[in-house]
C-alpha cells in the first residue's frame, strides 16, 4: 500500500535499507520543495508504522526521521531506497513459535558518534521470551557521549527499563559487546568516575545488585542489537533478519 502510494510499486528492489559508506547528513543535498517536503514526511510516516511489524527497518526508518524538519533531495533518495527494501522483503514477517524457555534476554549495542552532525550516538536494544523477539528499539541519544564505553552503558540503560514490565522470576540477561559498560554494570569503583553521565542510568546497577538483570559480555560478531545501530551489509542484514525471526511465508 505504501508503495503504491508513492508509485513504486514496479521499483528495483535493493538488498538492504540504507547505504554502509554513505552517512546522513543535514547539510547534503537540495532542500525539498514545499510539496515534496509533505510527500517526504507522509511516506515517513507510513513507514514508521511498519516498523511495529518489520524491525529490520527501524533503524533506517528513525535515520531518515531525523531530517523531517527541513528534508532534502539527499534524505528522499535514501527514503526511497527503504521503500526498494520494502519492495525486496514485501512477503517477510515474523516467525513466532512455541519456546521452551520463559527466560527475557536483551541485546544492547550502541553506535559510538554515528552522527556526522552533532556526534551524538546510535542506542539499540532486542528483547526476547524465549527465542521470540517481543520489544526492540532504535533512537538516537539524548547527549553526548564522551567515550564508548558511556554511549553503550546509556544504550544498557533502556534495555532493563524495557524489561521490567515482562520480567519473570528468573532474572532476565543482558548481552553487552563491551567490556568497559559491562564492568560499569556491576562494580561500583567505577562509578565514581562516571559523575557526569546522569543518575537514571544507574538504574542498571540497581537492577544487578537486586539480582534481578544478569549483564553478560558477547562478541561484537554475535550481537543481535547490531542493525538497530548502523547500517548493514548484504550478508549481515540477511544474519541480522535470521536472528529476529524474520521471514518469508512458507
Amino acid at each position: 500500500d505504501v508503495l503504491r502510494r508513492i508509485g513504486m510499486t514496479n521499483c528495483k528492489p535493493s538488498t538492504t535499507p540504507l547505504s554502509t559508506v554513505e552517512k546522513l547528513s543535514a547539510f547534503e543535498g537540495t532542500s525539498l520543495g514545499a510539496e515534496d517536503a509533505s510527500r517526504y514526511r507522509s511516506i515517513v510516516g507510513a513507514l514508521q508504522y511498519l516498523t511495529l511489524t518489520r524491525p529490520d527497518i527501524c533503524f533506517a526508518v528513525n535515520k531518515v526521521c531525523q531530517f523531517l524538519h527541513a528534508p532534502t533531495t539527499s534524505h528522499w533518495t535514501a527514503a526511497k531506497r527503504i521503500l526498494r527494501y520494502v519492495k525486496h522483503t514485501i512477503g517477510m514477517g515474523f516467525a513466532l513459535t512455541k519456546s521452551p524457555s520463559t527466560l527475557v534476554s536483551g541485546f544492547s549495542d550502541a553506535d559510538w558518534a554515528g552522527c556526522v552532525d552533532d556526534r551524538r550516538s546510535t542506542g539499540g536494544f532486542a528483547i526476547f521470551l524465549g527465542h521470540n523477539l517481543i520489544s526492540w528499539s532504535a533512537r538516537k541519544q539524548a547527549t553526548v557521549s564522551r567515550s564508548s564505553t558511556e554511549a553503550e552503558y546509556m544504550s544498557m540503560a533502556n534495555a532493563p527499563a524495557e524489561i521490567i514490565w515482562i520480567q519473570t522470576p528468573a532474572a532476565a540477561r543482558l548481552w553487552c559487546d563491551n567490556i568497559g559498560a559491562t564492568y560499569l554494570s556491576a562494580n561500583p569503583v567505577f562509578h565514581a568516575r562516571t559523575k557526569h553521565i546522569e543518575i537514571d542510568y544507574h538504574f542498571v546497577r540497581e537492577r544487578v545488585t537486586q539480582k534481578l538483570l544478569d549483564v553478560r559480555i558477547i562478541s561484537t560478531g554475535d550481537q543481535i542489537a547490531d542493525g538497530f545501530t548502523k547500517p548493514l551489509a548484504v550478508r549481515k542484514m540477511e544474519e541480522f533478519r535470521n536472528n529476529l525471526n524474520l521471514a518469508l511465508p512458507g
